[in-house]
């Protein structure tokens, strides 16, 4: 599998993976999106920092 076809099928994962709950559960889902929003950019950037360095310890453990 080159490159291409790989960073292909990570960003498939992501769309069905970011799919999921809204489909499970869009009422859940929909509240949640209304609380991040109220929330203040230096929380959220702490959660995208968590959010990306979960992911990378996951890649390497995976790896």
């Amino acid at each position: 599998m080159d490159v291409w076809q790989q960073l292909a099928v990570a960003v498939a994962m992501v769309f069905i993976l970011e799919g999921i709950m809204p489909f499970i559960s869009p009422g859940r889902w929909r509240n949640l999106v209304k609380v991040m929003a109220e929330l203040d950019n230096r929380t959220m950037r702490a959660m995208g920092l968590f959010s990306m360095m979960l992911g990378l310890a996951l890649l390497y453990l995976v790896h």
